[in-house]
């Protein structure tokens, strides 16, 4: 055992020795000569396959097993440097055409790529030709009515026509703006002229969208019992804007027999007739709502307050001031209400105004902050009001101490 571990043996000197000592040797002197053999059969495997990798191997029990001699892997590369163990350096591929993580050569054409069966809008009748198109949903008039509403009541708030590009919502708001105000039914009239201008609607889908609002009018008379002569009024603004054509109402001559559809077109022909030159019927609906200029709502608030000192219908006080749909500016409402007092030379017209007052601030017509913008601005000018009144402070103390207390 001595001479064996210190002299290198041959393959043949190898098994002979096993042969000799095998009768002689410990289990555990068999085991340790076993796993040598092992790894020095491991050895040799290593050694030939870095010079020819597959002219011969070894079994993991150490025999050798030959390998193909016309595999191109077979035949020795002697000036070949890759390493054989499967690890590089890290750098990239020398036929990445470009590195690592990059897609391809600088100037490389790709293929075109064959339509996916997978693919949703994979059409197997138009293999080759296909083509791809935007397609929208299909809304039925139900579905488009109960979508075009809120819009058109949003329309009615910020009255902004660049924010309304919808045409056809606007056709079908006509049908709701019947029972609004007339500030809504101006509204509804401007933007139809850009939009027929425009690319969105032509002249002929406008004659059709009214032509189905003439037929549905005995129906729109049960809600509406003003709408023909409503919908002769838009008839007569649209042929005015030249929204449509001028021979609208020639169509119509003995073609119809509903009679709320003559009468609607009656009050457009009556409209037309006024206007001979084809001036735009602008004032068709009269200008109400914040339209209207600042002086001009000012002048309307003082005639309803001297209205009101005149018969004392509260009632009919507070209709008027709906009517003009301005609730953002009910405060001069409230400070014309108090200059007219400080003008007054008798206490009536003061008890009036404070039974006025009282009654918009419980009805909600006028807010506490609108209450106070008025009396404040009363303030503000009080020097400039003692110059015009001979005595303003005694007319106004009762008024601002009632107001005070009610608040």
């Amino acid at each position: 055992v001595k001479a064996w571990t210190l002299q290198p043996y041959s393959d043949d000197e190898d098994a002979l020795n096993e042969v000799e000592v095998n009768g002689n040797w410990t289990p555990q002197e068999k085991a340790l000569h076993e796993a040598r053999l092992k790894a020095k059969a491991k050895r040799r495997l290593r050694k030939s396959s870095s010079r020819n990798s597959t002219s011969e191997s070894f079994s993991e029990s150490g025999e050798l097993v030959p390998g193909d001699p016309h595999s191109p892997k077979g035949k020795a590369n002697t000036n070949d440097r890759k390493s054989r163990t499967g690890k590089g350096r890290g750098l990239p591929k020398k036929g990445g055409a470009g590195g690592k993580g990059v897609w391809g050569a600088a100037g490389m054409v790709y293929e075109v790529e064959e339509p996916d069966a997978r693919d949703p809008n994979y059409d197997e009748s138009s293999q080759g030709n296909t083509v791809y198109a935007t397609v929208g949903p299909e809304v039925d008039e139900k579905e488009l009515e109960k979508w075009s509403h809120p819009i058109v009541q949003e329309y009615f708030e910020h009255g902004d026509t660049k924010e309304v590009e919808v045409v056809r919502v606007l056709l079908r708001g006509r049908v709701p703006v019947l029972e609004g105000k007339a500030s809504h039914r101006e509204l509804t009239s401007p933007p139809a002229v850009p939009t027929c201008r425009g690319k969105m609607l032509s002249q002929r889908d406008m004659g059709r969208a009214f032509d189905k609002i003439l037929k549905e009018l005995p129906d729109l008379i049960l809600y509406t019992p003003e709408a023909p002569q409503m919908l002769g009024q838009f008839i007569a603004r649209a042929i005015a804007d030249h929204v449509l054509p001028m021979d609208f109402l020639d169509c119509y001559k003995g073609k119809v027999d509903c009679e709320h559809a003559r009468v609607a077109l009656d009050r457009a022909a009556v409209l037309l007739t006024m206007k001979r030159e084809m001036v735009r019927l602008d004032n068709v609906w009269g200008v109400g709502g914040g339209l209207r200029p600042v002086k001009h709502l000012i002048k309307e608030m003082n005639l309803l307050l001297k209205e009101y000192l005149i018969s004392g219908d509260v009632a009919e006080a507070e209709h008027c001031l709906r009517d003009l749909e301005v609730p953002h500016f009910h405060h001069e409402l409230v400070y014309e209400a108090v200059v007219m007092v400080l003008e007054s030379k008798g206490e009536s017209a003061s008890h009036m105004m404070m039974k006025l007052l009282q009654s918009l601030w419980k009805t909600g017509l006028i807010t506490v902050d609108q209450m106070n913008r008025g009396f404040q601005r009363v303030f503000d000018e009080l020097l400039k009001s003692a110059l015009t009144c001979r005595m303003p402070t005694p007319s106004w103390r009762p008024l601002w101490i009632s107001a005070t207390r009610r608040q």
